[in-house]
């Protein structure tokens, strides 16, 4: 059995990040631990055609390594990744990662006021500390659809590319028109022989003000304070968006008008653009953006259809309307299985506490970073500090500094652990809830992804990313009970 002072799962943007910090601040005695064979996160899983950042890469990039040679204003993954194996070796970092470390069961001791940590290869690891970062895009959700898994051609998830399967040429089914979909549908449509497009619900998109930057302007960028002036216009900018969600949803209206106004533009035909409409209010799922999704679904070879899917037969698929859509190919473009990805995994913490019951009636923690009865635990991106309108990044080197505070309280008391009380939680996520029910993600009966089985947004932050800057800078020890 291996021990380390603290153990961090996953080596995205929030595990490098926690890294970081913790050797800033002198805590070297620590260990990343990987599913997958290299770093990254989903920046490593997903590499679907036409896969990008939708936050402007000068925002979604660490505060503290601005990097003024990215090449577009919204970068490809392949050079956020190339990101963040920079960031990797440039702080030191790659000697404490572990690859192939798939994390099954985080275990609590009481008497020993520590951490087991055990993984898939039967490794086994005590730590004073763990740190959740494995974020929530990462576990690919499926459609419960008849007969799917009768389909005798490639079918697969977006997050899980099939690189091998050809689809030139071929009659390619696309399920869902999210996020990813609407990049990698362009990517298709030119070399498909006909592409179908299966939509539950339309997205509310706005263009996408995405350009190279040329050589001229990525120098101009190396110079002093360059870099940061232009993070600090994208980020008020970005940051003007939460008044719409955070104030008032009648502040959507302008959205809804540049979206509307970039629908007319784009798709002539009258019969396409009301399928393409709406009907819910925006914000209430998240605004995509998009200069080329549109022009795809208007290609003769492009058709959309709006009715459910009934059932999925070897060779095609049928809709609610009866009609049978021959397809050689399906790919799934249906997002992520977002509130599950904590609460399915083996987490117990003091005497007994399963996650699972922990959080029966809705996952909570207190700022989205402390779990009652789970010691010395710590999410990064934990429930409500995603974000609708801003990078999250921001949001996770809020998260960290708040956890090397939390490690400096206890360096100073002498305590071995320290667990958020019951009623500061309580009062924290009673406090949350009234600001989140009466805005945009609730509206008309909204569903999305933001949302548990309950109806309850779990996901998102309802205000500005300053005000959570402001509400993690300091730890109030009186939140904590620290154990002895």
């Amino acid at each position: 059995m291996g021990e380390s002072g603290l153990v961090i799962v996953g080596s995205g943007f929030a595990g490098i990040c926690m890294a970081v910090k913790l050797k800033e601040a002198g805590y070297h005695d620590f260990v990343i631990l990987e599913k997958a064979g290299e770093l990254g996160g989903t920046w490593r899983d997903n590499t679907y055609p036409g896969c990008a950042c939708d936050v402007p890469s000068h925002m979604y990039s660490y505060s503290y390594e601005l990097n003024p040679d990215w090449s577009r204003m919204f970068a490809p993954r392949e050079e956020i990744q190339d990101y963040l194996r920079a960031c990797a070796a440039k702080y030191g970092i790659t000697p404490h990662l572990r690859y192939g470390k798939d994390v099954v069961a985080l275990e609590y001791d009481d008497g020993r006021r520590d951490w087991t940590v055990t993984t898939q290869d039967g490794e086994v690891l005590r730590t004073n500390a763990v740190v959740s970062g494995i974020g929530a895009l990462h576990i690919p959700k499926f459609p419960e659809i008849v007969g799917r898994e009768s389909f005798a051609g490639p079918a697969f998830h977006s997050a899980e590319w099939d690189h091998s399967a050809d689809l030139t040429g071929k009659r390619v089914a696309v399920i869902g028109t999210g996020a990813s979909a609407v990049q990698f549908i362009p990517q298709l449509a030119p070399d498909a022989r006909h592409l179908t497009v299966f939509q539950r619900t339309p997205p509310w998109i706005h263009p996408k003000p995405d350009f190279a930057f040329s050589p001229a302007a990525r120098r101009l960028l190396r110079l002093p304070g360059a870099a940061r002036t232009l993070r600090g216009g994208i980020y008020w900018a970005l940051e003007s968006r939460a008044l719409g969600f955070a104030v008032d949803p009648r502040l959507m209206k302008g959205h809804e008008r540049l979206a509307l106004r970039h629908l007319e533009a784009q798709v002539p035909d009258p019969v396409l653009r009301r399928a393409l409409t709406p009907d819910y209010v925006i914000g209430c799922k998240r605004i995509l953006i998009s200069s080329d999704y549109y022009p795809a679904l208007t290609r003769p070879n492009v058709s959309l259809v709006t009715e459910a899917i009934t059932e999925i037969r070897e060779r095609s698929i049928v809709d609610a309307a009866g009609v049978e859509h021959e397809a050689d190919a399906i790919v799934y473009g249906t997002g992520f299985k977002v509130v599950d990805a904590l609460t399915d995994r083996h987490i117990t913490g003091r005497d007994g506490l399963s996650v699972q019951d922990a959080w029966k009636g809705g996952v909570e923690a207190y700022h989205g970073i402390t779990a009652s009865g789970f010691p010395n635990l710590f999410f990064l991106l934990g429930p409500n500090t995603g974000l609708g309108h801003n990078s999250v990044v921001f949001m996770i080197e809020s998260q960290v500094r708040y956890v090397i505070e939390c490690l400096r309280l206890l360096s100073r008391t002498g305590a071995r652990a320290l667990d958020v009380r019951p009623r500061a939680q309580r009062g924290y996520n009673d406090r949350l809830r009234a600001r989140l029910d009466p805005l945009v993600w609730s509206a008309g009966g909204c569903r999305s992804w933001y949302l548990d089985e309950h109806g309850v947004n779990r996901t998102l932050w309802p205000g500005f990313t300053f005000e959570y800057w402001a509400r993690t800078r300091k730890v109030k020890p009186g939140a904590y009970e620290l154990i002895f």
